[in-house]
């Protein structure tokens, strides 16, 4: 009976969120607190000026990030579009005439899928895929590299195939500002799409390329043994290697 009951239930979506500040661990106890108050203050202050309610939001805090999941109710293109815009301008105002270890930058990560409420947070596809989303090494690259920006938001590929692309237009969404890129994190491994506001697709599509295989090698740690009479000799690894390897075999 419970079994048939579980398999009769009905599975429901949800767009779910998680925003993360940047080099927060780098901040003071002070700072830090000040840091978590400004997050939440411009993700409010967007979410107001986008005609969003955040009191419906079921939000997780986690410190320097904030894991949200949204009602079904919401408009998925308003959260793509004037939300995102309007987070990028009240960051862009919160960090003016700041120092740069001053500064607020966030990554945005934004998913949907099931995720339901658990002991310890929140359970489901949804939210594991939007926390690897938000750890990419490609968004972290765009970040840092950008230092204009203060926000760098990645979407899951089907957040891109259908809001962006299929009902982005009255938000004014433009798929071409999004450049796709292949996540794998831990067991997660997927397409996304990475937007910065104010930057277009030429400017970001060097940023997120994977290396090349000879700069990958090159990256890579190399260790050197060199055997005579005497035994085994092990000279280290990486770029000490490297040379030990050129002074004993040219």
């Amino acid at each position: 009976m419970t079994s048939q009951s579980h398999s009769q239930e009905i599975i429901t979506r949800h767009l779910c969120m998680a925003a993360d500040v940047e080099k927060y661990s780098r901040l003071d106890t002070p700072s830090q607190e000040a840091c978590q108050a400004d997050l939440v203050r411009v993700l409010e202050e967007a979410a107001v000026l986008s005609g969003l309610d955040r009191t419906a939001w079921e939000r997780q805090p986690q410190g320097d990030q904030e894991f949200a999941v949204l009602p079904l109710e919401t408009q998925e293109p308003v959260v793509l579009g004037g939300f995102v815009r309007n987070l990028a301008v009240r960051l862009g105002e919160r960090n003016a005439n700041r120092t740069e270890e001053e500064r607020m930058r966030l990554r945005l990560a934004i998913d949907f899928g099931v995720a339901r409420t658990a002991a310890l947070g929140y359970s489901g596809p949804a939210p594991v895929s939007v926390a690897r989303y938000l750890n990419a090494p490609q968004l972290k690259r765009v970040l840092e590299a950008l230092a204009s920006t203060d926000l760098a938001l990645i979407v899951s590929d089907r957040v891109y195939q259908d809001v962006v692309r299929l009902r982005g237009e009255g938000q004014g969404l433009d798929p071409s500002r999004y450049v796709r890129v292949h996540v794998h994190q831990k067991e997660f491994s997927g397409y996304g799409w990475i937007h910065v506001p104010e930057h277009g697709r030429e400017e970001l599509e060097p940023l997120v390329a994977d290396p090349e295989p000879e700069e990958a090698a090159a990256l890579a740690p190399t260790n050197v043994v060199k055997k005579n009479k005497g035994g085994v000799f092990h000279f280290g690894s990486g770029d000490a290697a490297r040379t030990m390897h050129k002074k004993y075999y040219g």
